[in-house]
């Protein structure tokens, strides 16, 4: 099935708030045990690309008290839910920050984190080598990266199939985004390559679960 690009941004109040809502526990506790598990940067700068509401930046704070996290995203509606998350937890307010810019932007490049993490943000991406790009930039030289993403399925039904079996009780909105989203999605392989074009082919490229893939290693 080919490839079918949806918007870069979610921008909608109604699409936001849906997506903040949802329930993602799974997978974002998921992504921040392997992060543990893989990554293991427990003190020092992280850049989360494209953090939506801000819940995997907060879940880092709160496991390791030695990070300071920043959550970058283009997307206003989706920042200003991460604000008002950040508001309710004081204790680490000082530790986490919300910068507003898309991946093109220079908000954050040159910065030397110490580790770079990005969870479903690369499907949305109509020039996947700007993530890419911003990893480089802004990643010092041993840095842990890991990105986790959707990966697209070989049809439009298994697609369907995918939206009944984990969003069935999830608003219209988000099932329809979702769809979207599988549709819009890179394949292991499709990913494999924009590494290798990036000048990042020593990233490992893996299948862990029927829907995610996760890109992982050393800056």
């Amino acid at each position: 099935m080919e490839r079918i690009p949806e918007p870069e941004l979610m921008d909608e109040a109604e699409q936001a708030l849906a997506y903040a809502r949802a329930d993602f526990e799974a997978p974002n506790s998921a992504f921040v045990e392997r992060y543990a598990e893989l990554i293991g940067v427990t003190g020092g700068r992280v850049l989360d690309v494209g953090c939506g509401p801000g819940d995997i930046p907060l879940r880092l704070a709160r496991r390791f008290p030695g990070l300071r996290v920043d959550g970058l995203d283009g997307a206003e509606a989706m920042l200003a839910l991460a604000r008002d998350a950040l508001a309710r937890e004081p204790a680490i307010g000082d530790r986490v920050r919300f910068i507003h810019d898309d991946v093109a932007g220079d908000s954050v490049r040159g910065a030397a984190y110490d580790a770079v993490v990005s969870n479903s943000l690369l499907h949305h991406l109509h020039e996947p080598s700007t993530l890419w790009r911003l990893v480089k930039e802004t990643a010092r030289p041993g840095a842990g990266v890991l990105v986790m993403d959707l990966y697209r399925p070989d049809t439009r039904e298994r697609a369907a199939e995918i939206v009944a079996t984990y969003a069935s009780d999830e608003p219209e909105v988000l099932r329809r985004d979702f769809f979207n989203s599988l549709l819009a999605a890179f394949t292991p392989g499709e990913v494999r390559e924009q590494l290798a074009c990036a000048g990042l082919p020593h990233l490992r490229v893996e299948t862990v679960s029927d829907r995610h893939l996760l890109v992982h290693g050393r800056a």
